[in-house]
Parts: C-alpha cells; structure tokens; sequence
C-alpha cells in the first residue's frame, strides 16, 4: 500500500494531546501505552496516526525533543554533560552521547564548547534548579484522569521552592537577611 496515510480530522485534537504531553513530560518515562491513553486510542493506532500526522513516530519525536532540550542546556547552562543528559530524560550517559553525536554531529561536549567560545555568559545549574527550571528528580509522569489529562502532583515543584524536588541539591540558597531598626 505504497500511498500516504491520512488521518481522520476528528482524531487530530487528541494526537495534539498526545504530543502536548510530550512536549511537557520530556523528560519523564513515557511510554507508548501512557500515550496513547493520552490520545485515547490503542497503541498501535496511535503510532500510525501519529507518524501520518507529524511524519515520525512517538518515539522519535520524544527523542528529538529531549535531544533539541540538551541542545539548548548545554549553550546556555552551566550543567556537566551528565546533569544535562539525566536532566532532559536519558538514563544512559553512553547512549545519550552517541545519539546526540549522531543527531547533531559532534559530541555533547565540543558542541558545548563551541558555543562557550562565542561568549555569551552562562546560567549558573544551581540557579535552574532553584527556580523549577530542571527538576532530575521527575522520571515519571504524573498520572492520567479516565480523560486523558494529567492529574495528581506527582513530580510537581512546589512554587515556593519546598518540598521533595528540592532534597538532595548541592546549592546555597541564600535567605533574605533580616535587620532589626537601631533606634
């Protein structure tokens, strides 16, 4: 059946929730059955459709998108290689290498270090993970409701900085000093 598979209109709005979630839970465990539940569909529906619709398969796409997430880390942060690749959902140092070589052509370090030599200055880790920015602690994603969105807090950062996305970091947080009026 060598023609190009269509995708029926109707079914596009949950594929764009699929793939939405992607985008979101990057770096989490995703699997296909997490999917396509999200999509409401079975999974190996949900691979055809989702190839017809975006032109890769799930996989591929969450791939590229943690992939293009390192990218982005590793010119603008100050993170080690390894912090990035467990930050953006890989498990693996060794295969996050060799797909990032394979995809962008170079290492993730002399990418790296190809952008530190334009110059711009770089965020400090610490501060992404203060401010929610990365989490490493998120590997699952949150639940799904019987509609497909996500529920629960599972892996959320408490917007005050508190609480378990915050145990174990190696940063100073500095407090606001208090002063007492002399008077």
């Amino acid at each position: 059946m060598g023609g190009k598979r269509t995708v029926p209109a109707a079914l596009l709005p949950r594929l764009r929730l699929a793939r939405d979630h992607i985008d979101r839970h990057y770096q989490s465990d995703l699997d296909l059955d997490r999917l396509a539940a999200v999509a409401g569909i079975s999974k190996f529906y949900f691979i055809r459709c989702f190839e017809a619709a975006y032109g890769e398969t799930p996989n591929r796409y969450v791939l590229r998108r943690r992939l293009e997430r390192a990218q982005d880390l590793l010119r603008y942060a100050n993170l080690t290689v390894t912090e990035i690749c467990m930050a953006v959902g890989f498990t693996s140092l060794g295969s996050f290498s060799a797909k990032f070589h394979r995809m962008v052509g170079e290492s993730p370090s002399a990418y790296r270090d190809r952008w530190a030599a334009h110059g711009a200055p770089r965020v400090p880790g610490c501060y992404l993970f203060m401010a929610g920015v990365l989490d490493p602690s998120r590997n699952v994603a949150p639940e799904a409701g019987a509609d497909g969105r996500e529920g629960g807090g599972a892996g959320e950062v408490d917007p005050a900085g508190q609480g378990p996305a915050d145990e174990g970091r190696d940063c100073a947080i500095l407090e606001k000093p208090q002063f007492s009026e002399v008077g």
